[in-house]
Formats: structure tokens, sequence, C-alpha cells
């Protein structure tokens, strides 16, 4: 007993560590497709694949890696430039919280797999997306007022969300939309073979 169960932790061990390689890949990747001056997150879905078979805990863990392989691939260099900690703290932020909450809710919407799934994938980029709007409105907004002489927050705010984040929002939300039938597929499939190893 004692040795299936180890066998089982090892096995969860080596999978989320294989999707934690496909963030890596797929965010490196995904920096080379740009909407505006952003690059587009392909690594929503593996996040919420990962968050859907290995609990909110392994979402956040996913989310860590997509937030430092963003830091460490210099795409976040622009912003680390005005504020160096405030953006390292938002940008594993955003990712983080993207991943927890889509494991929080595909735990809490089980019963109903298809609804389940669809909330974690819309909800991934919605928290993604919108933590880094406000961090944008926060952190950077001395700045984004001083480059382009906007002084109310209003005006901050429709610039950063037609310009900056508009474009990439969308498309990150409907890619996810889109796979949420792999995704339940694929997670399906994963079930399936780590009820396999504990037997």
């Amino acid at each position: 007993m004692a040795n299936s169960q180890t066998s089982a932790r090892i096995s969860k061990l080596v999978q989320i560590a294989i999707v934690t390689a496909i963030v890596i890949v797929l965010q490196l990747l995904g920096s080379f497709i740009k909407f505006g001056t952003f690059s587009v997150s392909l690594v929503c879905v593996p996040i919420v694949i990962g968050a859907i078979l290995y609990g909110p805990a392994a979402g956040a863990w996913l989310g860590l890696i997509f937030g430092a392989t963003v830091l460490l691939s210099g795409d976040a260099a622009s912003f680390y430039a005005l504020a160096p900690f405030g953006t390292i703290f938002l940008v594993l932020a955003k990712g983080i919280l993207a991943g927890f909450v889509s494991g929080l809710a595909y735990k809490a919407l089980s019963k109903r797999k298809y609804l389940a799934v669809i909330a974690a994938a819309v909800l991934c980029p919605v928290v993604n997306t919108g933590v880094f709007l406000i961090g944008c409105l926060t952190i950077f907004r001395p700045y984004l007022t001083t480059a382009f002489g906007m002084e109310e927050s209003a005006s901050a705010f429709i610039f950063i969300v037609t310009v900056f984040i508009g474009l990439n929002f969308v498309f990150e939300l409907i890619f996810n939309v889109i796979m949420a039938p792999v995704i339940v597929r694929i997670t399906d499939l994963g079930r399936k073979m780590l009820l396999s190893r504990k037997k």
C-alpha cells in the first residue's frame, strides 16, 4: 500500500513537471506572437489543465512558473525599467492567482464537469488580465500620467484597455473557450492515468 502511494505521488510529480515544461515552452513561443505591445499568452490552457487535474495549488505553481518565465525572457523589460520590484510582484502575482482561482473554480463546480471546465478556462485569462490591469492603474499609473499626459484615472483606464490589453485579452479568452472541449478530453485522459497508477 505504501509503495503504491509513493508511486502515485511520484507519478503526479512527474506529470506536473511535464505540464511545467509545457508552460515554459509555450510562454517562450508566445513571446514571438504580439498584439500591440504585449506578447500573447498561450500558457493559460496548460495552467487550466494542471489546475483541474492536480488542484488549485498546482495551478498556482504553474502560474508562478509562467510569471517567472515572463520575467526571465525579458518580456516585461519595459515595465521592469520603470519599477523593478513592482514588476516582479505584479507578473508573479497575476500568474499565481490565475492558476489558483482556476483550480478553485473547477473544484467548486466539479459536479458539473463542462461548466467547471468552462469556468476555469474563462477565469484564468480574466484573472491574469484583471490583476495586470489593477497593477497598471496603481504601480504604473504615475508613469502613464507623466508619459502620456493623462491626469484622470478614467483616461488611463481607457488607454490601457484599448492599447495595451484589449486585443491580447480577447485573443486569450477566445482561445481558451475554443480549447475548453480539448481541455475536457485531456483532463479525462489524465484522470484515467492517475487512477490507473493508484490501483
